[in-house]
């Protein structure tokens, strides 16, 4: 269907403004129908096929917000300081400098072999990427792939339970000066496979669309912006 139509348009009407888009843009949100919208979009790509479901490949970037970083971040009580613009975004230190960082976290669940992002979430900066990779598994793949970051022994049983393969990585415990060769080579296997997960955002940030600041203020609209950028990715990965 056209934006046109979709729209109530007629077709021989001028292409919408600004303002239009905007207009239809924050209807979307009050109405909560990001979440539709990337259901719908997913079920009609799994229908024609392009799910392969070998595996779900997990992962988990930062995004810059909107709007300017509140003035004092970087004192020693920044991180927790909020932008009167955006109170939805909030701080967090990344890399391996640990430099403070102010936006938001986007995690996604890419399908191994087609490159289909099939699962999504956006969560203030802050959020450690542990909690929410439960709500990234479909249930219907073969195997779940994720960094050491993600491991946790209760997430290891359970998907053992569901007959689905622990492709987590391994990390050290506390004490544990080396990981045993056995895990090293695990976790390098696995990385070999997550590679993947990694190029989609790269994809999405130095690709065609440029996603590495957020354009909205506030989570919600940050949400409906995501789900509308994936679609556009999923579509276009689709298409070959």
């Amino acid at each position: 269907m056209s934006f046109r139509r979709f729209c109530g348009l007629a077709l021989e009407e001028p292409t919408p403004d600004e303002t239009t888009l905007c207009r239809f843009r924050l209807a979307l949100v009050a109405a909560g129908l990001g979440d539709a919208l990337f259901a719908e979009v997913s079920r009609q790509l799994d229908a024609a096929g392009f799910m392969v479901k070998a595996g779900t490949l997990v992962d988990a970037s930062l995004v810059e917000a909107a709007v300017r970083r509140p003035a004092d971040g970087s004192s020693p009580k920044g991180q927790e300081s909020r932008s009167p613009h955006d109170p939805d975004a909030n701080w967090t230190r990344a890399g391996r400098g640990r430099t403070l960082f102010f936006g938001y976290k986007v995690h996604v669940g890419v399908d191994q072999g087609s490159g289909i992002i099939r699962s999504r979430a956006v969560t203030p900066a802050k959020v450690y990427e542990s909690e929410v990779a439960d709500d990234l598994l479909m249930g219907d793949e073969r195997s779940f792939y994720a960094d050491k970051a993600y491991e946790k022994q209760a997430r290891r049983e359970a998907l053992k339970a569901r007959g689905i393969k622990d492709r987590i990585q391994h990390r050290r415990v506390r004490g544990q000066p080396v990981l045993p060769r056995w895990q090293t080579v695990r976790n390098t296997l696995i990385g070999r496979v997550r590679t993947a997960v990694e190029r989609t955002f790269s994809e999405l940030k130095r690709g065609p669309y440029g996603f590495v600041r957020m354009r909205y203020r506030g989570l919600p609209r940050c949400c409906l912006h995501f789900d509308l950028t994936i679609i556009a990715y999923n579509l276009r990965r689709a298409a070959g």
